[in-house]
């Protein structure tokens, strides 16, 4: 590897092992968003209350030197509540912008789907063009604007499911369960004593492995990773595919394509290499591709699951030497 990806590789490993003091287990969630943050992306985590969503990203911005905002999405949540207002100030005379939480690096976006769509529009043009419109005025988000939404699968009531141009905004869907038995024994021990994840967060233990300003210079040198045309030619191939297969009511768009092409190149910066394998495309066609289809409701109703379909299409795509 030349010098630029030396230290990409450096800087990923540095930020891996922080995390880790905070974040019992979860190595492949912290990988996901790590892909998300440094592609420049957004992703949708999804897990059952109490397994550190919240505090992974709280850790991220920590460790990456950036910025940290949290909004608990509810049904009377506004779109002003987010992006801010324009405020009178009678001593000057004139309107003053109070910024919304929007204003930040990493947003988490707590329970997304419990804002009606109005207010998830707000977010939408955020995600997307990293500007808000505020009074006819057009504010320019950080540099570093991420948004990780959360949402609750299992409950449903009181929901407002998020619409398909807002879920192919997110370049990946990441699942969070349950850590396992050994690493929840571990954070078990680690509540009775002064070494709990909150305070180990909160105590100094946890260093930054780089500044927030340096951060969009060392995402430019994934640019150092090389893509065979083979290999782009077998990615194109695979997303086209989720759009004739037979239990594949909704395909994956363009937006897909991209987004499994820098996605699978920051997995290849994760392994250390400057090269794309067909095995980081396979790693990374899940996360990205799940959330993007809808099946035929045929086949849901056969308990065809969106996972086997993705696997089956795997396997019926010749994959280049």
């Amino acid at each position: 590897m030349n010098e630029n990806n030396d230290t990409l590789k450096q800087i990923l490993a540095a930020a891996r092992h922080e995390v880790a003091k905070v974040i019992i287990g979860q190595a492949d969630v912290v990988d996901k968003s790590l892909i998300a943050i440094f592609t420049g992306q957004h992703a949708l985590i999804e897990g059952v209350p109490g397994v550190a969503k919240t505090l992974l990203v709280r850790t991220l911005a920590h460790v990456l030197g950036c910025g940290f905002s949290r909004i608990q999405f509810t049904p009377d949540l506004m779109p002003a509540d987010i992006t801010g207002t324009n405020v009178f100030n009678l001593q000057r005379n004139e309107f003053t912008l109070i910024p919304g939480p929007v204003f930040t690096s990493f947003l988490l976006a707590d329970e997304i789907n419990r804002a009606p769509a109005k207010t998830q529009s707000a977010l939408l043009q955020a995600m997307q063009e990293r500007t808000v419109t505020i009074d006819r005025e057009t504010h320019v988000l950080p540099a570093n604007f991420t948004v990780f939404a959360t949402q609750n699968p299992i409950e449903y009531e009181g929901t407002y499911p998020l619409p398909e141009a807002q879920k192919d905004r997110f370049m990946l869907k990441i699942s969070m369960s349950a850590p396992g038995r050994d690493e929840e024994f571990t954070l078990a021990q680690r509540t009775l004593s002064r070494e709990s994840p909150e305070a180990t967060l909160t105590s100094g233990a946890v260093q930054a492995v780089i500044r927030a300003e340096d951060l969009p210079a060392v995402r430019a040198q994934l640019n150092d990773i090389t893509v065979r045309d083979e290999l782009t030619g077998y990615l194109v191939d695979l997303v086209r595919a989720t759009r004739t297969h037979e239990s594949v009511l909704v395909g994956a768009g363009p937006r897909a394509t991209q987004s499994l092409l820098l996605a699978s190149r920051a997995a290849a910066a994760l392994a250390g290499r400057d090269f794309v394998t067909p095995d980081d495309i396979k790693a990374m066609a899940g996360p990205v591709l799940e959330h993007r289809l809808i099946l035929r409701a045929e086949f849901e109703i056969e308990g065809l699951a969106v996972s086997e379909v993705i696997q089956r299409i795997l396997q019926e795509i010749t994959v280049p030497r």
